[in-house]
């Protein structure tokens, strides 16, 4: 069963009466969140203000900790997340990019992190996997309408236009080499 969140509302004051307690156990939650999932610094703070025997100072405190200790870093948390992403399913970057806005990353990680990506594994390789296997599943459009399919998949594993436009062309031409 399902348990809905609390959402923590910024005006409501909370009494602490065990200050060393309350510490002790948002950093065993802070902890034992990390150790399901990697996470965002905004992501664990939201998940740790959930429960009412914590405040923010408290929070704030626990997460200088774990970033001191090393276990929490945005920068290290958005690069191995856009690896993890193309590793499981070849997407393009705008759907990393909204991946990683999801996770409570500000733009100038997330775009940090997709420049780091992108020149390791150009998009340009990235889509080619995309296409491969897409053509190991379906074959090459015989259709206007199975090309027109396929134009749409590209599009909404996040490649830009552009690319797909170029590799359609390219499929349709039958200049396209298939590994």
């Amino acid at each position: 069963m399902w348990r809905k969140r609390l959402e923590f509302k910024e005006d409501q004051e909370r009494i602490i009466k065990n200050v060393e307690k309350s510490r002790q156990k948002t950093f065993d939650r802070a902890v034992n969140l990390l150790t399901y999932k990697p996470r965002s610094i905004k992501e664990l703070r939201t998940r740790l203000l959930e429960k009412n025997w914590t405040n923010e100072q408290i929070v704030d405190e626990i997460i200088e900790k774990l970033k001191f200790y090393g276990y929490l870093n945005d920068e290290q948390f958005a690069k191995s997340f856009a690896e993890s992403q193309i590793r499981q399913k070849p997407v393009g970057k705008r759907v990393l990019k909204m991946k990683l806005a999801q996770k409570k990353l500000d733009k100038e990680t997330v775009e940090a992190a997709l420049e780091k990506i992108l020149e390791e594994t150009p998009e340009e390789e990235i889509i080619e996997r995309a296409i491969a296997k897409r053509l190991k599943l379906k074959g090459k459009p015989e259709t206007r309408e199975h090309a027109k399919k396929f134009y749409d998949y590209l599009l909404r594993q996040g490649f830009s236009y552009d690319l797909v436009s170029n590799k359609m062309r390219e499929i349709a031409s039958g200049n396209y080499d298939e590994e």
